[in-house]
């Protein structure tokens, strides 16, 4: 059986990982949403810059769920290994 430091330290790396790409997913989606305009004032010859907004939007809207995802595997791998952490506490104890 394989020591409970071993995954205690396995489970520290891939929180690491997935931590990391959410933080860069969030500042990718803080510099798309910087790029957004509130409110765009058109006429007929600006119809290539509402196709850039409605991009911008659209890319947005997709980086919702794999954000999600990632909160929410973060968060339970954090879960994961405190109550490990603890577990290993308190048997030792």
């Amino acid at each position: 059986m394989e020591p409970l430091g071993t995954t205690l330290f396995t489970l520290l790396v891939a929180w690491a990982v997935i931590t990391a790409a959410l933080i860069c997913m969030l500042i990718y989606r803080g510099t798309l949403e910087s790029h957004e305009e509130d409110q765009i004032f058109l006429d007929k010859a600006g119809d290539s810059m509402a196709q850039e907004q409605r991009l911008i939007v659209a890319r947005i809207e997709r980086l919702g769920m794999p954000i999600k995802l990632l909160i929410t595997a973060s968060i339970l791998l954090l879960l994961i290994i405190a109550g490990l952490w603890l577990w290993q506490g308190f048997k030792n104890f």
